[in-house]
């Protein structure tokens, strides 16, 4: 498989309807659970977990990544800076690992600017690769994973998910607050003059923290 060895965020050729995993995937519940629907080629050497495409690919972050601390944040960034690769960030959100998922909510979507996709098992998330492996089969006008003004658009339940999370928020407010503002960007950058016309005085203070606290 041709990929340049001094740079292992490169372009990989990814035969369409497989994907190429990380080696260290081999044999895991998550692997498992995707053979027998797609056909996994397993590669050593690389620094995302999974190439949906030649040029997408999903960073897989576990709830014993998150445990562990910010080693995770190293692989996005490098993805991240790659001209080559548009990256998705699925993530293990469990009972265990909920409490450190806002810092890695900020660092993902709002320092990286990527898409962040919650799951709570790796059977979970093993359905939702697939689903953007049939994404990949689209034709390019109509695959919104190849569009990066709209990439937010594949993740939508997701950002949905994301504003919840946010202090104050929750499930009644989102999604008036999404038609507002539709992405995290307008959101972040919200006065709280305006997210009170959507929120009222108290959330719109609690909005406005979140975005602006020193991380």
């Amino acid at each position: 498989m041709e990929k340049n060895p001094h740079d292992d965020t490169g372009p990989v050729h990814v035969p369409l309807g497989h994907i190429v995993a990380n080696e260290k995937w081999r044999g895991s519940q998550l692997a498992q659970e995707m053979q027998g629907k797609i056909k996994l080629i397993f590669e050593d050497g690389l620094t995302p977990d999974f190439y949906l495409s030649n040029r997408c690919c999903v960073l897989y972050v576990t709830e014993a990544d998150l445990v562990a601390g910010n080693g995770y944040r190293k692989r996005l960034v490098r993805v991240r800076n790659s001209s080559n690769l548009q990256g998705i960030v699925v993530v293990e959100k469990t009972r265990i690992s909920e409490q450190y998922f806002p810092a890695l909510q900020k660092f993902t979507v709002l320092d990286l600017g990527m898409v962040l996709l919650p799951v709570a098992s790796q059977m979970e998330a093993s359905c939702l690769i697939i689903q953007l492996v049939q994404e990949q089969t689209k034709e390019p006008s109509k695959n919104p994973l190849l569009r990066k003004k709209r990439a937010l658009l594949l993740s939508e339940p997701s950002l949905l998910r994301t504003v919840q999370q946010i202090p104050g928020v929750g499930k009644v407010k989102a999604p008036l607050l999404l038609q507002k503002f539709p992405s995290i960007q307008q959101l972040s950058n919200a006065s709280i003059w305006e997210l009170e016309q959507v929120v009222g005085q108290a959330v719109a203070k609690q909005i406005h923290a979140f975005f602006t606290q020193p991380r």
